[in-house]
């Protein structure tokens, strides 16, 4: 959530994001993902792809922490 609102995605909710990760990429339904159904739903996935890259996008928050 922190690393979101410093890169200025909040339009989503942490909740709202989990949920919608599940919908798309637990393939069997079972309320789990393994790392290999995570891995093969992100990379089938452009749109959550993108989302999760921006993400981890740090260039912001090291851009705080130069300016002091």
């Amino acid at each position: 959530q922190a690393i979101q609102a410093i890169n200025g995605y909040t339009n989503t909710s942490a909740e709202e994001f989990t949920n919608m990760v599940f919908q798309k990429i637990d393939v069997n339904n079972d309320g789990e993902l393994t790392l290999e159904e995570f891995i093969d739903g992100v990379e089938k996935d452009k749109d959550l792809m993108e989302s999760i890259t921006k993400s981890f996008d740090l260039s912001n928050v090291l851009k705080v922490i130069q300016s002091g």
